[in-house]
């Protein structure tokens, strides 16, 4: 099949339930509304809603010998996702979470590192990874074996193919700027929380973190800052703010995975970048509306309909 991504990183097994308000004592049972199981993490996520959002996906990650794994890639080959650069590593556990999701949508997390920290793409599979016009690399921060060095050379590579490169990360504190830093020169388009934009930076608002990181090479910020909405820097001097959609969440699992996957699209589509933006977070909003990180994406023209129809977020709720 065609690619029009390939998405490269973290893959878990989320199991989600809600809503848990507290978890019961001893070994009583206390009973909520929903329990689901989604493929998840800054790839994961992100490689199911481009797939549900129309485009051709390559998915490049790895998961262990067991039961989660079986799981995980008939659901990607059930998108229509392409999962023949997926490994399947024997001796460790696929990378799975427990979320429980509050009333409120907060998501308090269980993890367990698994087959992520073992994966590696070596470069006798610089063709197939590398052949989609978009690369996206997200989850920098828990993938032990590919951060740092072997991240930035597979980058260099992808930008020496002429490919646009996407970035995100997961579970960013101050020490993660001296695995990114490396990698800014090679990333078109970095797209970290502004939560984890500022710790990594050193910054204190949005326009200070995104000098930073141009700054350090990158082409492009786009920050999310939550009920505030997104922020936009690129190094030809563009810049805006674009508040937030009034949504009801319901659980905010996979919105910044949903946001990349919405750019990505956005990017397929040429948008303009304002456009591209409010794209990206008619995904992510459609993705807090529901329990579970592809929430709410049914496919490319209905997120299109949701970003000219829904009415803008003016009072700072969360997405």
């Amino acid at each position: 099949m065609a690619h029009d991504v390939s998405v490269v990183g973290l893959y878990i097994l989320d199991v989600l339930g809600r809503p848990v308000n507290a978890i019961p004592e001893g070994g009583n049972v206390e009973f909520i509304d929903e329990i689901r199981l989604t493929v998840a993490g800054t790839a994961g996520g992100t490689v199911v809603d481009c797939a549900k959002l129309g485009l051709g996906c390559l998915a490049v990650g790895a998961v262990g010998d067991d039961e989660k794994a079986d799981r995980m890639l008939s659901t990607m080959r059930g998108h229509g996702i392409d999962v023949a650069a997926m490994q399947r590593l024997e001796g460790v556990p696929t990378s799975a979470t427990i979320l429980n999701v509050r009333a409120n949508g907060e998501r308090p997390a269980l993890h367990a590192r698994g087959a992520s920290d073992h994966f590696d793409v070596p470069a006798d599979a610089y063709d197939l990874v590398l052949g989609a016009p978009i690369v996206h690399l997200g989850g920098t921060g828990l993938l032990r074996r590919l951060d740092g060095e072997p991240s930035r050379v597979l980058l260099q590579e992808a930008k020496k193919r002429g490919r646009t490169v996407t970035f995100d990360l997961i579970a960013a504190d101050a020490g993660t700027a001296a695995i990114v830093e490396p990698l800014l020169p090679h990333i078109d388009y970095f797209m970290p929380s502004i939560e984890e934009a500022m710790v990594m930076s050193g910054r204190k608002s949005a326009p200070e973190a995104a000098d930073h990181f141009l700054d350090k090479g990158a082409t492009c910020c786009v920050f999310t800052l939550g009920g505030e909405g997104a922020f936009y820097a690129h190094a030809d001097g563009t810049r805006f703010t674009m508040p937030a959609y009034r949504i009801e969440v319901v659980d905010t699992t996979g919105c910044g995975d949903a946001f990349d996957a919405g750019f990505i699209t956005a990017l397929k589509h040429e948008m303009n970048p304002e456009d591209a933006v409010r794209f990206a977070q008619a995904a992510a909003g459609l993705v807090a509306s529901g329990l579970g990180s592809d929430a709410g994406i049914r496919s490319f023209e209905h997120t299109l309909e949701c970003m000219n129809t829904w009415p803008v977020q003016r009072t700072g709720a969360e997405v």
